[in-house]
């Protein structure tokens, strides 16, 4: 018996959904009607859409910061563009690699990873903004190892259940070299500090090795221990115990560490329902600290309203449902895990910032995807959905139920 449910759990990873020609699912002219969708070609408008969007937004979120800091008002959008033109040729280029090739990559990319981020800790070689050590390099060209070490996990966790696929009886032989990883990466990061892309990475990793059939007990208990660390250490750092102490009353720290969240609330008020206009903002001349990073969500609300915020959420709604769609058509165990952990990334890195925005989760400092103002980060991130379309372009094809109909009419 426990021999069946595990070859059960094994298989349930390269389709953890019900196959969309099932009755229940055909029943549903509008879930019909996205299943006639094809993936890849779904997920390039998607992550088209979001650019186009990102594009507009940093350009209108960003003159007046851009002007004081480098003497004209489109230096920080042209910086955009620039970084979006790299990371669409890395989208194309990943695109048309095969992913199995990231298979023998896994140790390469994580010990280069792990060198990186302690690099960004060494006096020299780290690129200090804002109070926090994230970067290594000079001037624009600026790299952020973290956003590497995102990439570096998911093909490190996925190729690691693959490969232990048979020993889910045993979770300590799966759980403990992904834990391993994930706590010296994780401390590297929040020494930084950095807790926003520390939480991505937890979920990156918990989300598949949970999708990949370790016992749920097991991922719980793990997670129970991750959460009350991570509580610990919101506490014992005094910047980050303001913060989070900011976020359970903003209110009361207005003039504080509330200040940002509570001027991006008002920001997001003042838009009502269809906004100020594009440009009509008023926060961005410099009530709304990071407005064209960090914030840009709130920029969204207030100068499109929340029909702007309801486009935006239900783009990147749409881009995570075609990218488990993916996953699910996937042509092998491995292509369905990496696919996982990429839509896991971007998902969970949206409503980790948007939840900052609104005032719902303590501010981490992490981008909003593909919208937010960003080098490194933008790139990498679409570098990823490239390797997400060369696994949505070898899906499985399942057959349609209007197939099957013409083939018992003709029957």
């Amino acid at each position: 018996m426990s021999r069946d449910r595990r070859v059960k759990a094994s298989s349930s990873t390269a389709s953890f959904s019900r196959d969309s020609s099932s009755p229940a699912t055909s029943s549903s002219g509008s879930r019909g009607r996205l299943s006639s969708i094809p993936t890849a070609p779904a997920i390039v408008v998607l992550v088209g859409v979001l650019c186009v969007v990102g594009l507009v937004m940093v350009g209108c979120a960003s003159p007046v910061v851009s002007l004081s800091l480098y003497g004209s008002s489109w230096a920080i959008l042209a910086r955009q563009c620039l970084w979006m033109g790299v990371g669409i040729v890395a989208l194309i280029l990943l695109a048309r690699i095969d992913y199995r090739r990231w298979r023998p990559l896994r140790g390469l990319l994580v010990v280069g990873s792990l060198v990186l981020l302690v690099a960004v800790l060494v006096p020299g070689l780290g690129v200090t903004s804002g109070g926090s050590s994230r970067w290594i390099g000079y001037g624009m060209l600026r790299l952020q190892p973290s956003e590497f070490m995102k990439l570096a996990l998911v093909v490190f966790t996925a190729d690691l259940v693959v490969r232990r696929g048979d020993r889910m009886h045993q979770p300590k032989q799966v759980i403990m070299p992904v834990l391993a990883v994930l706590g010296v990466s994780g401390l590297l990061i929040l020494k930084e500090p950095d807790m926003g892309t520390a939480m991505v990475l937890c979920c990156i990793a918990f989300g598949i090795l949970f999708m990949g059939g370790v016992p749920m007990r097991s991922i719980m208990k793990v997670l129970g221990v991750f959460v009350v660390l991570a509580i610990l250490v919101g506490i014992a750092d005094p910047y980050r115990r303001d913060r989070i102490l900011s976020f359970l009353d903003p209110t009361s720290h207005q003039s504080g560490t509330g200040y940002q969240v509570w001027q991006s609330l008002i920001g997001m008020g003042s838009g009502h329902l269809f906004g100020l206009g594009l440009g009509g903002g008023r926060e961005k001349w410099g009530s709304l600290p990071n407005a064209h990073t960090d914030f840009i969500f709130s920029v969204v609300g207030e100068e499109l309203g929340m029909i702007g915020t309801v486009a935006v959420l239900a783009l990147l709604f749409a881009l995570a449902w075609f990218g488990f769609r993916a996953a699910n058509a996937a042509p092998d165990r491995f292509g369905s895990l990496m696919a996982i952990g990429i839509t896991v990334w971007v998902t969970s890195q949206a409503v980790i910032n948007v939840g900052a925005v609104i005032g719902m989760l303590p501010v981490t400092g992490i981008p909003l995807p593909f919208v937010s103002f960003g080098g490194s980060s933008l790139v990498i991130t679409l570098a990823s959905m490239g390797i997400l379309l060369n696994i949505a372009s070898q899906e499985r094809q399942a057959e349609r139920p209007s197939t099957s109909r013409r083939r018992l009419a003709r029957a």
